[in-house]
């Protein structure tokens, strides 16, 4: 049995879970409301306190679904109670980050300014010049917003320029060292 799957998810107050035909789940919260169609093969109960995943049979594709259908659930309810939030970092010598409306305008050492505009449902603010925080209700659509941001100019190893999470440990090399 797996021991993610197995666990039920708690509906904290104010959250309702409405589960329609064909697996199609409905999590509306105080942050927004998330909709979403999940794997049919899963059996999902939904009680007034908690939703509860269960494999129909022990073939490997049911017990591989088992533990992420409910990993999702718990991932729609949480966003729309707390919320998710990435927070990336700007290191080098002019390179800076600012806000106007929802553009979000990255100066990254090219010849132009890199302008990103946030996606529906998705906020970045700027702190100071050099931290992007992003956030929003959909843990997916926070981290792949996040990691476009990072794309656009990754941390490099000998110096540690770029964009990068704040939680990451960038790699470092040493550099060249002069003939002797």
């Amino acid at each position: 049995m797996s021991r993610i799957g197995k666990m039920p998810v708690i509906i904290p107050p104010g959250v309702t879970v409405t589960l329609e035909e064909g697996n199609v789940m409905t999590v509306k919260g105080p942050k927004g409301t998330l909709t979403r169609q999940l794997v049919s093969d899963m059996n999902i109960e939904v009680d007034a306190a908690q939703v509860v995943v269960k494999r129909p049979s022990d073939l490997k594709r049911h017990k591989e679904r088992h533990g992420l259908t409910r990993t999702l659930i718990f991932n729609m309810v949480h966003g729309v109670t707390n919320g998710y939030s990435k927070l990336l970092e700007i290191n080098g010598t002019g390179y800076r980050a600012a806000k106007s409306g929802n553009k979000l305008t990255l100066t990254l050492g090219y010849s132009h300014p890199v302008e990103m505009t946030d996606p529906e449902g998705i906020t970045s603010t700027v702190e100071g010049n050099n931290k992007i925080t992003v956030s929003g209700i959909d843990k997916e659509k926070v981290g792949q917003y996040a990691a476009e941001i990072r794309s656009k100019r990754e941390p490099e190893p000998y110096k540690g320029k770029g964009i990068k999470y704040s939680d990451e440990k960038i790699r470092r090399k040493a550099g060249k060292t002069g003939k002797k």
